[in-house]
């Protein structure tokens, strides 16, 4: 097992602008103890060490909300999410896993003729972002396979691989009992809402770090965390929210605005059509709005083609 420094926290874990403030958060052992027990529903023993082995990068090229670590012979990737979640992340974990296998056993060994034993792997996927989504979901792997049917295949035990995640709902009012039992992701969700809220407000990530911080700290929501780390936090959130969480809040607007035009619009008897035309209108404003962020955000026209779905002629226009 990896030894850890007196602060708790792996030495080996990397601390720079581009880890999230939920890996620089999580990434404590004994926190993470905490998170698991919370998730699992039982008491993992303070002596049952925590060793982490988060790849550098791998899933995320912007940023680091993905941790990787070993406990009581599991081996879980666990995983943020503040988007939309990613119908790909199954295969995408299919890709990691196999690198930390590599990197956590004596691959010479799978040459040998007696059975190598391995770590189970556990893959959860913690969901706070602003879209509509169930307290618990499942994606799997097999559901990316295609001709499965002309397999034969009845049955899970009969797919020849599968890769299941687990996805949980972590914002506020959603699987309460997992926030009552870990104080820290309680509070991390609170800390994440609390940016969202000043942000809907108009306010730019300059503005509101300041007035979050001051916040939580006044009401006691991961005082410590942000009092020993206020600038390291402070230079995450610009490196963490100023794309995806723009995203996220803009589609909502976007949404909301459409809705609201096709009230407005609608008027007795064209109520319908106006409805209809005010989501129309909308969706096409999310999306040039999208487009828009990614491309002060530096991203090629073929990126934001593909991401939004707009003509080229369109972003164009828009640069």
């Amino acid at each position: 097992m990896k030894n850890v420094n007196s602060s708790g926290n792996s030495p080996n874990v990397n601390r720079n602008h581009k880890d999230s403030v939920f890996s620089f958060l999580f990434s404590n052992p004994d926190i993470l103890r905490e998170l698991y027990s919370a998730i699992e529903g039982v008491a993992i023993p303070p002596d049952i060490p925590v060793d982490i082995n988060t790849l550098s990068g791998v899933l995320f090229m912007k940023q680091i909300n993905d941790i990787s670590f070993l406990i009581d012979n599991r081996l879980v990737v666990l995983i943020e999410h503040q988007s939309a979640i990613n119908e790909n992340i199954p295969l995408r974990l299919l890709e990691y896993i196999g690198r930390i296998y590599e990197k956590i056993i004596d691959m010479e060994k799978k040459y040998q003729k007696s059975l190598v034993k391995i770590p189970s792997p556990e893959f959860i996927v913690l969901y706070n972002g602003v879209d509509p989504y169930p307290d618990y979901t499942e994606l799997k792997l097999s559901e990316a396979f295609m001709d499965i049917e002309g397999l034969k295949l009845t049955g899970v035990d009969k797919i020849p691989l599968e890769l299941i995640v687990q996805v949980y709902n972590i914002n506020h009012g959603h699987n309460p009992e997992i926030l009552k039992r870990c104080e820290t992701l309680d509070n991390y969700s609170v800390f994440v809402e609390k940016i969202r809220e000043y942000r809907t407000k108009g306010l730019k990530l300059e503005e509101l770090i300041t007035p979050v911080i001051e916040y939580c700290i006044k009401n006691n929501i991961l005082k410590k965390f942000l009092e020993e780390n206020s600038s390291e936090v402070r230079n995450m959130i610009f490196g963490e929210y100023d794309r995806d969480m723009d995203i996220a809040v803009n589609r909502r607007e976007a949404r909301e605005e459409g809705r609201k035009e096709g009230r407005e619009e609608g008027m007795e008897s064209g109520i319908k059509k106006g409805r209809e035309e005010g989501r129309e209108e909308g969706i096409e404003q999310e999306k040039l709005i999208i487009a828009k962020n990614l491309l002060e955000k530096r991203s090629s026209v073929e990126f934001v083609r593909e991401i939004t779905g707009l003509s080229s002629e369109k972003i164009q226009k828009l640069l």
